[in-house]
């Protein structure tokens, strides 16, 4: 019998797969568990739309990645610190700060987890390496005064 997971099943598959399964395993547990529907026309043609859907969403979110990776390239983002009298800085600049002030200067909101800096604890510029998406990433220069 040809069943559609409505969860992960261990050993037969995984969520919104079409599996093979005997009739009595169907039956017997995986209905009563409400972990598959049986593969009827409705039930395969909402997969398939289901599936469609998420290549739509999966198409927008690259789109929408490359056109932020666009902005970001090439762009300097100026912090200001402060500093001791060696020159250098109190603490460090923090990808927490950098991406308040892309926010700031740039009106693009950045995740700072996905953001790869070094540490930055002097004066000067700086490149940081954005990853927005599998694949695409954006670098912008980021200067440090005072």
């Amino acid at each position: 019998m040809k069943v559609i997971l409505l969860e992960d099943v261990k050993g037969k598959g995984k969520k919104g797969e079409l599996c093979t399964v005997s009739d009595g395993y169907a039956r017997n547990f995986l209905f009563p568990k409400n972990l598959a529907v049986e593969a009827d026309n409705a039930a395969m043609s909402e997969l398939k739309s289901r599936e469609e859907s998420k290549e739509h969403h999966k198409k927008e979110e690259i789109a929408a990645a490359k056109a932020t990776a666009e902005k970001l390239n090439g762009k300097t983002v100026v912090v200001k610190a402060k500093a001791g009298s060696a020159g250098r800085l109190f603490g460090s600049i923090t990808s927490k700060e950098i991406a308040a002030e892309i926010k700031n200067s740039l009106g693009i909101e950045i995740d700072r987890k996905k953001m790869k800096v070094n540490d930055i604890k002097n004066f000067g510029e700086y490149a940081a390496e954005i990853k927005l998406y599998t694949g695409i990433s954006a670098t912008l220069t980021v200067k440090v005064t005072e």
